[in-house]
């Protein structure tokens, strides 16, 4: 096979475990294929059979992608397809696979199209009548999910949160009654501020759980409730590296504190002096009611809906 626009011919071959192997051809159609999340050792013998037989693989960072290529002997060559990729980039795609090419996609790490732009591509291509082949692997959320310790049998994967602390408590508050484990991506210099209004919003006794770095030589697991975590990462500061938190379900049933004149009276005294959290911190730590829903009402007052 050569590589499209020149005459150096290519071989469809991988080396793992010092050995080379040649990879069978694949079937014409985009290729979804999981790639490690930090070590490297944690690719399939599949994924390197069908990155090494592929027309061509669409990366969301090249420079990543080549350093996984190189360290198994794939050569195979290298599209940049991210999310400021436009439609006439996936035109240019479609056009190949139409005319038989088998295209791998790829993302910096795991599984394609977790927090990542390339379910366009793949919506673009099952129009066109594209097969689709998954070839599973390694992901951010599984791993997790199964070191933070919380229960698995129902999970909801959030990804990332708002930015801005207004909209991300807003969508913390949607989040209140999912009946099952969150699964959330979040910045490492965003973390702190995250667990805080997380702590507020859902509760600051929640089981939670921050992985940092999985499957890499600094991967932590740090597990506690979500008050604790705020109060030791607003003391430590932003960590380092990939982040994924982890946030048990809701153990209680949901009760409300509206038409509670004293709570709102005070909450209203608060409100003159101190933030929406704070205040809420305040009164709850006064009164011994539930800190979430202290929180709740706070909000709902500031809103003027009180």
């Amino acid at each position: 096979m050569q590589k499209p626009g020149t005459d150096r011919p290519r071989t469809n071959t991988f080396t793992a475990f010092g050995l080379a192997s040649e990879a069978e051809q694949l079937s014409p159609g985009l290729h979804i294929v999981a790639t490690p999340i930090g070590n490297l050792r944690d690719i399939t013998i599949r994924a390197l059979a069908t990155l090494a037989a592929a027309d061509a693989v669409l990366a969301e960072d090249t420079r990543v992608t080549r350093t996984l290529l190189a360290h198994y002997g794939i050569t195979t060559p290298l599209l940049a397809y991210h999310e400021h990729s436009n439609d006439a980039v996936r035109e240019r795609m479609v056009t190949r696979l139409k005319a038989g090419e088998a295209l791998a996609l790829v993302s910096d790490a795991g599984t394609p199209l977790v927090s990542d732009p390339g379910y366009k591509l793949v919506q673009a291509a099952i129009e066109a009548g594209i097969p689709i082949t998954p070839v599973p692997g390694p992901s951010a959320v599984m791993t997790a999910l199964v070191a933070a310790g919380l229960p698995t049998d129902r999970f909801f994967f959030e990804g990332f949160l708002p930015q801005k602390a207004g909209a991300r408590r807003n969508r913390l508050e949607a989040l209140v009654q999912v009946p099952g484990t969150l699964v959330l991506f979040e910045s490492p210099h965003r973390l702190p501020e995250m667990l805080a209004d997380a702590a507020a919003v859902l509760g600051p006794d929640r089981p939670a759980a921050v992985t940092r770095e999985l499957t890499k030589l600094y991967e932590t697991v740090r597990r506690d409730t979500l008050g604790s975590l705020s109060d030791r990462f607003a003391q430590d500061g932003p960590p380092k590296g990939e982040i994924v938190v982890i946030i048990g379900a809701a153990t209680t049933p949901e009760r409300t504190v509206e038409g509670d004149a004293a709570l709102d009276a005070l909450l209203r005294t608060a409100l003159e002096r101190h933030s929406i959290k704070d205040a809420a911190s305040l009164v709850a730590d006064e009164t011994g009611q539930p800190r979430r829903q202290v929180y709740n009402r706070a909000l709902a007052l500031a809103r003027g809906e009180g």
